[in-house]
């Protein structure tokens, strides 16, 4: 009839601006590498110089640890290329090491990631945002402790509550807090290159001096160096949206993992050419430190650029909850967490289910620790579960040889990262044993959750029941529904 032809029409229609839709979201290789840079760039380079000189005993060493994490970031990211293409799933490290070791260690990481991983890197970042919001203010005096934590507390706030709020906040926001960040490295770079053009070399004198490296440190040298690259696996996350992967993926990784590489082992060049180690060893904030002794008049302006670059890097970090609760949707799939944590709200299109959840945890972490003990302790939980995804790689290679794999990294890419990582992971066990011990203690914690909540599946009628009646009543209370995944 004419009626059917029309409504086949109209459906015609639809599919073809969803298909052209689809196509405006294609990922070129100049966006890959916008992503890659954008996700890295951040909080890190104004965090980490510190605990790498301090862990790494020398000017010299440090920039060797700079470099050597660069690359082994390079080593990771390609690795996750090839889990990303052959394994294409959302959940990122969760569907790896589910698809590779099954549901008991896949849990045993999404427990530790809800419960400590990203609340302790929301509490890192914002602790470094607090600081350096305050070190102007109380100039020349100390920061209180207590001021630092209070502000945090303020910062994790106000991003949970934009993220909760609106997609479209976020992004006009994150618009402005990137062209922020790049404007506080680049404002460190470049004066800091033209003094060393000028002759300020003195503090390069005797830069590897071998006898101030202690070994045993050097994991925890790592970790600061790691942190201030991680964002390079959140790739994987649109990789099916990328124009070409089998060459794009590779090309941008390569491309953005040296851009980034370089700029960061300047800006700590840029660093020693104006400070000395024991200046920055004695500086709660670097960049303050630095401009101070620099930019006169203009050094005001540097912290609350800096401020604004780890606001940014919350802002990212919570931010990729539109990533993060693609895992509650895997995992609640899976039977492995309750359906109201992978829910969006009916009219924000926000995760604000998950960010409820990850707010209360976040604020426990953060009055427990100080900036290093906590990225200490949330690097040992990251780095081990990472090792263990791209470990899956490798096994496999070896059980499942017939999987396509339209990129292909060479095996020694992905073992040399795994073993470099568990090296790391275990050797900080004895480096820093009270705060890498409680991330292994929390970890171990995820197994017997797993047996209780998953494995006792005989749960009585009684308690279905009620959980039914939770489930809908904060569905109603939240106006959340299943996300369309």
């Amino acid at each position: 009839s004419r009626e059917r032809k029309i409504i086949k029409a109209k459906m015609s229609d639809r599919e073809k601006i969803k298909r052209k839709v689809e196509l405006r979201k294609k990922v070129t290789l100049l966006r890959g590498i916008s992503i890659i840079i954008g996700t890295i760039i951040g909080a890190g380079i104004f965090i980490s110089p510190k605990g790498i000189l301090q862990n790494s005993g020398s000017i010299g060493m440090s920039l060797v640890v700079w470099v050597a994490c660069g690359l082994l970031s390079l080593f990771g990211a390609l690795s996750y290329a090839e889990l990303g293409t052959s394994i294409k799933k959302s959940g990122g490290h969760y569907t790896y090491i589910l698809e590779a070791f099954g549901p008991q260690v896949a849990f045993v990481q999404l427990w530790a990631d809800i419960i400590a991983i990203r609340p302790a890197g929301v509490a890192v970042i914002s602790l470094a945002f607090a600081r350096y919001i305050l070190e102007p203010i109380f100039m020349p005096c100390g920061v209180p402790q207590m001021a630092i934590k209070l502000t945090t507390a303020i910062g994790i706030t106000m991003v949970m509550y934009i993220n909760s709020m609106s997609v479209s906040w976020t992004a006009r926001l994150q618009i402005f807090l990137t062209f922020s960040k790049l404007l506080a490295i680049s404002i460190i770079i470049i004066p800091g290159l033209y003094q060393l053009f000028k002759g300020e070399t003195k503090n390069f004198q005797n830069a590897f001096q071998v006898d101030t490296v202690q070994l045993t440190n050097l994991p925890l040298a790592f970790y600061s160096g790691m942190y201030a690259y991680a964002g390079w696996f959140y790739l994987n996350f649109v990789i099916e949206e990328v124009e070409n992967p089998e060459r794009n993926v590779p090309l941008a990784i390569c491309i953005s993992m040296v851009i980034v590489t370089v700029g960061y082992t300047l800006a700590n060049v840029a660093y020693y050419t104006v400070i000395s180690a024991a200046e920055l060893l004695a500086s709660h904030a670097v960049a303050v430190t630095f401009a101070e002794k620099l930019m006169g008049n203009f050094s005001m302006a540097v912290p609350i650029f800096v401020a604004l670059s780890c606001f940014g890097s919350m802002n990212g970090f919570t931010q990729s909850f539109s990533f993060f609760y693609r895992i509650f949707y895997v995992a609640s799939r899976e039977g492995q967490l309750p359906q109201i944590l992978s829910m969006i709200h009916v009219r924000r299109h926000t995760p604000i289910a998950a960010v409820i959840i990850l707010y209360p945890v976040t604020m426990l972490i953060l009055f427990l620790g100080d900036l290093y003990s906590l990225l200490n302790f949330m690097s040992f939980l990251r780095w081990f579960f990472i090792g263990v995804a791209v470990t899956g790689l490798i096994y496999m290679r070896y059980t499942r040889p017939e999987m396509p794999r339209p990129f292909k990294v060479p095996i020694f890419i992905p073992a040399v990262f795994t073993f470099t990582s568990f090296f790391m992971v275990f050797l900080s066990l004895y480096s820093d044993p009270v705060n890498t011990g409680i991330g292994f203690a929390i970890s171990l914690t995820g197994i017997p959750a797993y047996y209780i909540f998953i494995v006792f599946n005989k749960k009585p009628k009684w308690f279905q029941r009620f959980s039914d009646s939770v489930k809908t009543s904060l569905q109603i209370i939240l106006e959340v529904v299943p996300a369309d995944n």
